[in-house]
């Protein structure tokens, strides 16, 4: 098929596969990004995670070749465009700004890339891809007379339409509001089942990942901590940042004094853990285990001991906060600190109160047991402030420091 023919579906082509290998980026005196490696299959949902600064925007600019790599290969369908020109990669990028022309029509936004192209029947192909966002009855209007909702879905069809063999989303739910953002994280996933391009959403938010996503990669300082489906990685964590990023955690360390093929005992201040050991990276030493918030039960008198429950306490609730469909208590336990519980609203006599002391308990198949110490803070690589005029005074700064001793 050549560009100017016009398929009998305008998206009957799948994505292609992407490969980062051993891809660095550094810019003076920081490092963005060390030596990644990902590859992510065609036709799947992806989402790089992590907080602001973690190098998850920088990933998306060269994939889209809006940066180059300072080492590393990126292959696309199999294909090493790393010294592609961005307008010549088969990739297309929807931001979280828009970007819509607001003196063209809706339909005149979508075909706007399809008519620079050169390719025939540019308006009818628009047209199935505002059918495919259910936007096609507002073909006429301008930008400016559609909802933020709209406007987005008019954004992801201008994308659409040029099927791209990977789609890059850079937050593009972040100027939405709550409601508007959950129906179209649906909508998104719904969009992407039926076009079978290959989409790599770059996000922040930890609910938007795990919502839309097939698989997950959660990011920090440049590398990616771990990487899997979003139900393994929320309940299998297997380092300290990703237990606290992806969700909550309550994390507590100590040593192992005791352990069998099935199962090991941490003492943690004197509270006894026990870990399954199919769900520790570490079984021996000092160890971090953890659990999650929504796992463990309050308890008014001291449990008796029951095999498969792990308990600890006496702790007295230190703040009691009603959100609805549950309540999140944290509860100061001596020697471990605040503990983190959320109860779901299923009965008003059920509620805990302020000052009340109360036991916890958890089933051991519930917790889990990490690679590192939630304690231990790895020398950091990057500057503090990651703001952008920061980072163009530091790299100032440090290239002044390497003239000067050249």
């Amino acid at each position: 098929m050549t560009n100017n023919e016009v398929p009998k579906s305008g998206f009957a082509e799948a994505g292609a596969d992407l490969e980062l290998a051993g891809i660095s980026k550094r810019f003076p005196g920081f490092t963005a990004i060390e030596e990644l490696d990902l590859t992510i299959p065609a036709g799947s949902f992806f989402a790089l995670l992590g907080p602001s600064g973690c190098g998850k925007t920088t990933t998306l600019r060269l994939i889209a070749g809006l940066e180059e790599p300072t080492a590393g290969r990126i292959l696309i369908g199999g294909k090493d465009v790393t010294a592609t020109k961005a307008y010549q990669r088969p990739v297309n990028t929807v931001f979280q700004s828009y970007a819509l022309f607001p003196h063209m029509t809706i339909l005149q936004n979508v075909a706007f890339g399809l008519k620079r192209r050169g390719i025939q029947n540019a308006d009818a192909l628009a047209h199935e891809a505002l059918q495919l966002v259910e936007l096609d009855h507002v073909a006429g209007r301008k930008p400016t007379q559609l909802s933020g909702g709209q406007q987005q879905r008019v954004a992801l069809a201008r994308a659409v339409v040029n099927r791209p063999a990977l789609l890059l989303l850079d937050e593009p739910l972040g100027a939405l509001d709550l409601k508007l953002r959950r129906q179209m994280q649906v909508e998104l996933k719904d969009i992407q089942s039926e076009v079978g391009l290959t989409f790599l959403h770059v996000t922040h938010d930890q609910e938007e990942a795990m919502t839309m996503a097939d698989t997950v990669a959660v990011m920090n300082k440049g590398r990616i901590e771990q990487m899997g489906a979003p139900q393994d990685l929320y309940e299998l964590p297997h380092t300290a940042f990703v237990a606290k990023f992806l969700g909550q955690s309550n994390l507590f360390t100590g040593d192992v004094i005791s352990s069998s093929s099935t199962s090991m005992v941490v003492d943690a201040a004197g509270s006894k853990i026990e870990v399954p050991v199919s769900r520790a990276q570490r079984t021996s030493g000092r160890v971090t285990v953890g659990v999650r918030p929504e796992k463990v039960t309050l308890h008014h008198t001291e449990p008796k001991p029951q095999s498969g429950r792990s308990v600890i306490g006496p702790g007295r609730i230190t703040d009691v906060s009603f959100s609805g469909v549950s309540t999140q208590y944290e509860v100061t336990v001596p020697h471990l600190g605040a503990i983190t519980v959320f109860a779901q609203n299923t009965s008003i006599s059920t509620l805990h109160h302020d000052g009340d002391t109360v036991w916890l308990s958890w089933a051991v198949d519930h917790a889990f047991g990490l690679a590192d110490e939630a304690e231990t803070e790895p020398v950091s690589r990057f500057h503090a402030d990651l703001d952008t005029s920061m980072i163009a005074v530091q790299s100032r700064k440090d290239l002044e420091a390497e003239l000067e001793e050249a």
